[in-house]
Formats: structure tokens, C-alpha cells, sequence
């Protein structure tokens, strides 16, 4: 699935790879990677595919999920489309309670205790997602993990969701990608090299040096 997965993203460019020609994230890192996974939605046939395996993936690693909720905002279409195939509710968590009407920061009908999975396009530092999660489990939600679409499988992640106590099942993750970007010739061997070592130390413009 992993596989699959990749090919599709990087086939409408939801994935870009550029080590020779960075990024510049807001917070002024250089990065040779750039994920947007809202083009997944454009494309019918990756759609399906991400949709059905995120369904999938629930149904094995989190079988007694009640409700699934989407992170805001780019989580919400694939929660929708995720809670119709398999028939159980959907609903939303805002980045911050609304400051008029009801001042709902959960969207949807959430009954305590209920078992919820989280839907996520990407973890970068999980740090979004964690707060995801807390607002779930400071309403009573039984959150059971995370199933997003794609990882980088930074330490920061891996750390922040292990600290917290958060199981996160991604579809694909940079690691598979970038093996699949060789395979496809879209990148070089060594530019492997360079992202994982952007991966691992996004502070550390080293990379796009080469240096070891």
C-alpha cells in the first residue's frame, strides 16, 4: 500500500521533491520537500485510493472505532468522505473555539466516551495533530490514534506522539517515497541522502551542501 500510495502522490505533484532548488517554509527553513495533499482531492482515482485505504487502515488498526474527526482544514473532506464509506459519523475539530454562535470548537455530535480516530493529511512535527487529539480527550472522546495520509517520520514526531500517548497509522511515509522517486528517476540516489539528512535536522542547511 505504501507504494501505491507514493506513485500517486508524486504522479499529481501533491508531493513535490526539490533538493536542488529548496523551499522556503514560513518559518524560514529551506526544505526540499513540499507536501500538499489537498490536490488528492482533485484527482478522482488517487482519491479513491486514499479514501478506501485510509478505511481500511481504521477498520484494522482501530476495529471498534465509533466516529472518525478531521483535522481543520485539511482533514475535514477526507474524514467525510472516510465516515461515508464506512458508514459511522463524522465531524471536525477547529483550530479554535468559534467566538460566536454555540463557540463549538468540535464540530458534530460527540457523545463521551465515544472512540474516535483522528484523520490527518500529513505529520510534519505531529504537533497540529496533537492538539487535535487534546481537545478530543478534554470533551470525554476515547481517542483511539491518528490515521493520516503521509509522514515524514521526523524524531520530533515520533517523540511528541510517543510523550503523549498517540498511535499514528500514516499511509506512506517520505522514506517509501523517496525510494519510489528513484525508482521513477524523478530524483537521484544521493539526493536521498540530502532529504533524509533535511529530515532528521530541518535546522541544519548542511544538506543542501552534500556534507556528511
Amino acid at each position: 500500500m505504501k507504494h501505491d500510495i507514493a506513485k500517486a502522490l508524486l504522479s499529481i505533484q501533491a508531493v513535490f521533491l526539490r533538493p536542488d532548488e529548496p523551499f522556503t517554509w514560513a518559518s524560514g527553513i529551506k526544505s526540499p520537500i513540499y507536501c500538499d495533499n489537498r490536490l488528492t482531492l482533485t484527482s478522482p482515482q488517487v482519491r479513491t485510493l486514499i479514501e478506501q485505504s485510509l478505511a481500511k487502515t481504521i477498520k484494522t488498526y482501530f476495529p471498534t472505532c465509533e466516529v472518525v474527526m478531521g483535522t481543520s482544514t485539511a482533514g475535514i473532506a477526507h474524514a467525510a468522505i472516510v465516515g461515508h464509506l464506512m458508514n459511522i459519523p463524522m465531524g471536525y475539530v477547529r483550530g479554535s473555539a468559534k467566538d460566536h454562535g454555540r463557540t463549538n470548537q468540535i464540530e458534530g455530535r460527540l457523545l463521551p466516551k465515544q472512540k474516535v480516530v483522528v484523520i490527518e493529511d500529513l505529520i510534519s512535527t505531529a504537533g497540529s495533530s496533537i492538539e487535535t487529539v487534546n481537545v478530543l480527550r478534554e470533551h470525554d472522546a476515547d481517542v483511539l490514534g491518528i490515521a493520516s495520509i503521509f509522514t515524514y517520520n521526523m524524531k520530533k514526531s515520533k517523540d511528541k506522539l510517543k510523550e503523549n500517548n498517540v498511535i499514528n497509522i500514516s499511509l506512506c511515509d517520505l522514506d517509501t517515497l523517496l525510494d519510489v522517486a528513484i525508482e521513477t528517476r524523478y530524483i537521484k540516489a544521493d539526493d536521498k541522502t540530502k532529504i533524509l539528512k533535511f529530515r532528521d535536522n530541518p535546522q541544519d542547511e548542511s544538506w543542501m551542501k552534500g556534507e556528511k
